[in-house]
């Protein structure tokens, strides 16, 4: 092997015509196949030598093994961009699929990988997203990494690049010959000094021709062979089996926590959360293979609603003044969410992406998943609990038409109902008017005045017909007000016309979106149809029955509360859900309870969510143990005091003749017959000091009875209240008869100042492991799988 200087200066290795025949003979030989040349090696003293290029000439260098690959991924971001491995699992598959097209020449291989959400085509080195629209990313085959001296982790070279590095360090770790010197084309150096330390050089601006070492105008980085070489946590392989599917619908904004992360990020995070608590509280079923894994897919519905199809941020930027222009944007594109879901256009836009996205995932998932078989739940944060909260509540049954009446009405809806109908009210002239619309007594139920009156019924006939088919179709209750949707009761806007006849506030109204209609005509919140008060949209239905229904943060009790709702029925459920969960955090200041509009009689506290490390936060059980230390020195010296008035008050009354005998000694005395003064004046002094006695001696005992024994009492009947067990309270079947409001535990440093973290408060479900742990095991105990508890 020869060395010659090269023109940018230092050493460059001049190109030998090594094939693998060569390098076997070498390999055996310990010599060159050009003139047997031996490895230039300094033979001057060792001092003469860098301790970084001291070889050991006694030991027999170690046989060339090849580099095991490892597969990343990249991440980019605004301003960074980032290698992430796949797990060694997935690893596998995409290097067995790729030794797959080298030999059999395939066009492309397709694998899926990350629980199958990502399809990654070998060939083309690209990374799908299945579920959700994303960008390609590169996928790489990485083998050489390098770190510079201002980077934090180490990158993944090119293949090409990584592929040259291999080759020379494979020349030199077989001829032994180190100090090898590779210029790539973008101008950096890269020089192998041994097998454990390999440099890097990058060119700063512009290089002087007298520079003769590369040292002397680049800064040095780091370079590896191999993933095992570098600090990179790999990540565990996710259970292929799935038990259970969620879908978590986010809220107002295109952001979803603090750090600005779409909702495809935090559910990752929370996916990511859910996982290790499986490895960590059901070990031992997911080593009996009792259980797989719970997935988590998002589902955004903002995107479609400020998109180009609906237009409706270049109407709001039209009208938006230029001032504090971030802060306005940032009102567009965010708070105005919540007045799109009041309006009955945007609001429509709204509910068919959420349940038409649901519906796509799901279909989409179970043909991924053909062998699934598990239940389904959703999770809404904030606005999108409400979302979740208004589609679930206007779903219907298998037992239900598809106009959503039940088939076990005591009527049919039919011409025949409808034709008895009027035979009673002596209307019969109008039978073939109202069949001539398909008109049944539901349709009526849900006409106008107007309505009538454009089919040329006239005014008397209409008003009877009106009011009969909703006294009729409508449930009244003792009072004679309207009873709505079963278990949600709030009275509906009324007035009374020029006739002196009540009819709703505002007309009947559902039509689709289209961007040239007119949104200023009138919205109908006709209670009789929503039952709570909502827009009057057309819902639509989801493709199957969730199982559980988990609300984040979720302002769903005030806006019940807005709408005119003050009370839910007990008996009241989901028509397809049979479970619903309200879990907050206790700053969230967009967060309301459910539980007091379902119990209004009873002022219960919230479950509190246990840690999921097994036991409450420090300062919490720091201020419980406080609490109770101070209501147990209360009560001993409430104890001390009453032991010692008892003692004052009896032991003098005890040493003193009674009170009654004394003025039974003075009234005596007085009644006898004397006119002397003296004596007179004698017995007046006894009975004023008999009464002053009297009332020293009783003033212990009164207080001892009006205060400190009614403070003991008192105290004693609170703390046998608090030990004594809160008698069950049945909370309605929204949530089977079980607890509804969880609250979680908030940190020590967000005790300190509640304000300074509500609106953090407000994002935190999507780390926190806590949250995740609810979740899993409501739905793990619905299993029959066994919770664990790991040691700390």
């Amino acid at each position: 092997m020869s060395y010659s200087p090269s023109k940018e200066g230092g050493l460059s290795q001049a190109a030998p015509n090594i094939n693998s025949q060569d390098l076997t003979r070498t390999a055996a030989t310990g010599s060159t196949p050009e003139d047997q040349v031996s490895p230039m090696v300094d033979e001057a003293s060792p001092s003469s030598t860098s301790s970084f290029e001291m070889l050991d000439m006694e030991s027999v260098p170690a046989p060339y093994q090849e580099v095991q690959p490892h597969w990343f991924f990249c991440r980019r971001a605004e301003d960074s961009t980032s290698w992430l491995p796949f797990s060694r699992e997935d690893s596998d598959k995409l290097e067995n699929a790729c030794n797959t097209i080298g030999e059999k020449g395939e066009q492309e291989v397709v694998v899926a990988v990350d629980g199958e959400r990502y399809d990654v085509h070998v060939r083309e080195r690209k990374r799908y997203a299945v579920y959700w629209e994303q960008a390609p990313t590169e996928v790489r085959r990485c083998t050489w990494f390098y770190k510079g001296d201002k980077d934090t982790r180490f990158m993944p070279y090119p293949e090409d690049s990584a592929k040259r590095l291999e080759e020379a360090y494979m020349i030199a770790v077989t001829l032994d010959e180190w100090k090898t010197k590779l210029v790539f084309p973008t101008g950096e150096t890269v020089i192998l000094h041994n097998p454990k330390l390999i440099m890097q050089y990058l060119p700063i601006g512009l290089q002087d021709e007298w520079v003769s070492s590369p040292s002397e105008h680049t800064r040095p980085g780091t370079v590896k062979r191999g993933v095992s070489n570098i600090p990179v946590e790999i990540p565990d392989g996710e259970p292929e089996k799935v038990d259970h599917l969620v879908f978590m619908v986010h809220g107002i904004g295109p952001a979803c926590d603090l750090r600005f992360r779409s909702i495809i990020q935090c559910v990752n995070d929370f996916r990511s959360a859910s996982l290790s608590l499986l490895a960590s509280h059901y070990k031992r079923a997911q080593q009996d293979g009792k259980i797989g894994k719970v997935e988590f897919l998002p589902v955004n519905w903002h995107s479609a609603l400020h998109g180009d199809a609906t237009g409706v941020d270049e109407d709001i930027q039209r009208i938006t003044l230029p001032s504090i222009s971030r802060l306005r944007h940032f009102t567009n594109d965010t708070l105005l969410d919540l007045f799109f879901y009041n309006s009955p256009t945007y609001c429509q836009t709204i509910v068919d992406t959420v349940a038409s996205e649901i519906n796509r995932l799901h279909t989409l998932f179970k043909q991924r998943h053909p062998e699934f078989n598990g239940e389904v739940s959703v999770v809404g944060h904030s606005l999108g609990s409400l979302i979740l909260f208004d589609l679930l509540t206007n779903q219907r049954t298998g037992s239900e038409d598809r106009k959503g009446a039940p088939s076990d009405e005591p009527f049919r809806l039919n011409c025949d109902t409808l034709e008895q109908t009027l035979s009673r009210l002596g209307l019969q002239q109008y039978l073939e008017t109202l069949q001539a619309e398909n008109l049944d007594l539901e349709s009526l139920a849900l006409c106008q005045d107007s309505d009538l009156k454009d089919l040329g019924i006239p005014l008397g006939p209409r008003k009877k017909i009106l009011n009969y088919v909703r006294r009729k179709w409508l449930p009244q209750d003792k009072t004679g007000a309207i009873r709505l949707a079963p278990g949600l009761q709030a009275p509906p806007p009324v007035t009374s016309d020029a006739d002196g006849n009540q009819s709703s506030e505002l007309t009947m109204q559902q039509s689709q979106f289209h961007r040239a209609q007119s949104v200023t005509s009138a919205v109908d919140y006709e209670y009789f149809d929503m039952g709570i008060g909502q827009v009057s949209i057309d819902y639509p239905q989801l493709a199957f029955h969730p199982q559980t229904f988990f609300a984040f943060g979720s302002p769903i009790g005030m806006f019940l509360t807005v709408r005119g709702l003050k009370h839910i029925d007990p008996n009241y459920t989901f028509p397809t859900c049979k479970s619903f969960y309200n879990i907050y955090h206790p700053y969230d200041p967009v967060a309301y309870r459910i539980e007091p509009m379902i119990v209004y009689e009873v002022d219960l506290e919230p479950m509190l969510i246990p840690h999921h490390k097994g036991r409450k936060r420090m300062h919490l059980e720091l201020k419980d143990s406080l609490t109770r230390m101070s209501m147990d020195l209360k009560n001993n010296v409430l104890g001390s005091l009453r032991t010692a008035w008892q003692s004052f008050s009896r032991l003098p009354v005890a040493a003193l003749p009674p009170v009654e005998a004394g003025e039974t000694t003075i009234e005596r005395d007085l009644q006898e017959p004397q006119t002397s003064a003296a004596v007179t004046a004698s017995a007046k002094r006894e009975e004023k000091s008999a009464d002053f006695w009297t009332k020293i001696l009783e003033w212990p005992r009164a207080l001892y009875k009006h205060y400190f024994k009614g403070v003991c009492v008192e105290s004693e009947c609170s703390v046998s209240a608090e030990e004594k067990e809160q008698p069950e309270i049945k909370m309605g079947m929204l949530n089977e008869g079980r607890r509804i409001d969880f609250v979680l535990q908030e940190k020590p440093i967000e005790s300190f100042n509640e304000y300074l973290f509500a609106i953090q408060s407000h994002l935190c479900y999507w780390e926190s492991e806590d949250t995740a742990l609810l979740l899993l095991k409501e739905i793990y105990d619905k299993q029959g799988v066994a919770f664990e508890q790991p040691q700390q």
